[in-house]
C-alpha cells in the first residue's frame, strides 16, 4: 500500500514539473508613452511648459527673435560673453558694434537687449533645449506659449499697459454663422505699445501663472540682475530699448512658424554683415517669406533628435561647412 502511495506521489510531482516547463513566458511590458517620447527625442507637454515659462510673455516679435536665435546656442553664448564685456551697450548702437561678428543675424540682433542676454546666459543648456524643441516641435512650442499666456491671463497677470498691448484673436467663424469661439481656442497676441521701442518684461513664473499645473516640473526661473529692473514688482518692465531694425521676425500663430519682414531683414544685414562670409539672405528665408534654420550657422553644435540630425545634416552636405575642418562645438 505504501509503495502504491509513493508511486502516485512521484507521478503527481512529475506532472507538476512538466506543467511549469510548458507554461508560456510573458513578454516584457510595452514601454510607456513617456518612455517613447524620451527615446524619440521629443519633449513632453510638461517639459515644454517648464522651459517656455520664462519667455512666453515676451512681445511676439521679441519672442520670435529668441526662438530663432536659440537654434544657434553657441552663438548665443558668444553674444552673452560680448554683452557681459560691454555692459552699457544696448539698442541699435550695440547691434552696430557686433557687425563684424560671424554670428547668425538672429543672435546679432539680441545684443540690443542686454537684460535679455543676462537671462539667457544663466543656463546655456536651457537655450539649446529650447532651440531643439522649436526645430523639432514648432507646433507644440507655440501651443505651449499660448497655454501659458492663457494661464497668466486667467490669473489676472497679463494686461495691456504703457509698455505692451495684449489682444485676443480668434479664427473667423464659418460664413453665415455667429459662433462664439471658446476662450481656450483664442490666440493671445502681445505687441509693444510703440512700434520701434521694446520693453523686455521680467516676472517670476512661479507667481505670474497662478497655480502651476505640473508640480513635478516646476517652471524655470532666471531672474535678471536688479540693475535692469529696479523695484522688483510682480511683472516689471525695464527701460524701453529703441530697436530700429533689430527685430524683423513675427510669430505666425496660424501656421506655427515665423514670418520675416524681408525688407527690414535685408536692411539689417546690409548694416551688420558687410565683412562676414555668411549667406544671410538665401539660406534663411523661404520663398514665401518664412524663416528657415540655416545649419551652416549652427557651428557644429549637435542636434537632439534624429529627424533634425537627418534634415539639417543633408543641408550641410549640400552647402558645405562654413569653417572647413572645424570641430564639433559644445555648449557649456
Amino acid at each position: 500500500m505504501r509503495i502504491l502511495m509513493l508511486q502516485a506521489a512521484i507521478a503527481a510531482l512529475l506532472l507538476a514539473t512538466l506543467d511549469v516547463a510548458a507554461a508560456p513566458v510573458q513578454a516584457p511590458s510595452a514601454p510607456s508613452a513617456t518612455t517613447n517620447t524620451a527615446s524619440s527625442g521629443t519633449f513632453t507637454r510638461e517639459e515644454l511648459d517648464q522651459m517656455m515659462a520664462p519667455i512666453a510673455l515676451y512681445p511676439d516679435a521679441l519672442l520670435a527673435q529668441v526662438l530663432m536665435a536659440s537654434t544657434y546656442p553657441g552663438d548665443v553664448s558668444d553674444a552673452v560673453a560680448w554683452s557681459n564685456a560691454h555692459k552699457d551697450a544696448k539698442g541699435e548702437d550695440a547691434v552696430k558694434q557686433v557687425a563684424n561678428e560671424s554670428w547668425d543675424p538672429s543672435v546679432q540682433s539680441l545684443v540690443a537687449f542686454p537684460q535679455l542676454l543676462a537671462v539667457l546666459g544663466q543656463d546655456p543648456k536651457w537655450v539649446q533645449r529650447m532651440g531643439d524643441a522649436f526645430l523639432a516641435q514648432p507646433d507644440a512650442v507655440m501651443e505651449s506659449v499660448q497655454r501659458l499666456r492663457r494661464q497668466a491671463d486667467a490669473a489676472g497677470n497679463l494686461k495691456s499697459n504703457e509698455q505692451q498691448k495684449v489682444t485676443k484673436q480668434a479664427a473667423a467663424p464659418a460664413t453665415g454663422t455667429t459662433t462664439t469661439v471658446p476662450a481656450g481656442t483664442q490666440t493671445i497676441v502681445i505687441e509693444s505699445s510703440e512700434p520701434d521701442v521694446v520693453y523686455v518684461p521680467s516676472y517670476n513664473p512661479s507667481v505670474v501663472y497662478g497655480t502651476w499645473m505640473y508640480p513635478s516640473y516646476p517652471p524655470y526661473y532666471y531672474p535678471p540682475p536688479a540693475y535692469y529692473y529696479p523695484g522688483g514688482a510682480l511683472f516689471s518692465f525695464g527701460i524701453g530699448v529703441a530697436v530700429g531694425g533689430a527685430l524683423w521676425g513675427d510669430l505666425d500663430w496660424g501656421h506655427s512658424d515665423i514670418d520675416i519682414d524681408v525688407d527690414r531683414y535685408n536692411e539689417f544685414n546690409r548694416n551688420t554683415n558687410r565683412n562676414t562670409e555668411r549667406n544671410v539672405n538665401r539660406d534663411q528665408i523661404s520663398r514665401d517669406g518664412k524663416w528657415q534654420h540655416n545649419a551652416a550657422n549652427r557651428d557644429g553644435v549637435p542636434y537632439r533628435d534624429s529627424k533634425s540630425r537627418e534634415q539639417y545634416g543633408r543641408q550641410l552636405d549640400g552647402a558645405g561647412q562654413r569653417d572647413a575642418g572645424a570641430g564639433t562645438r559644445s555648449v557649456a
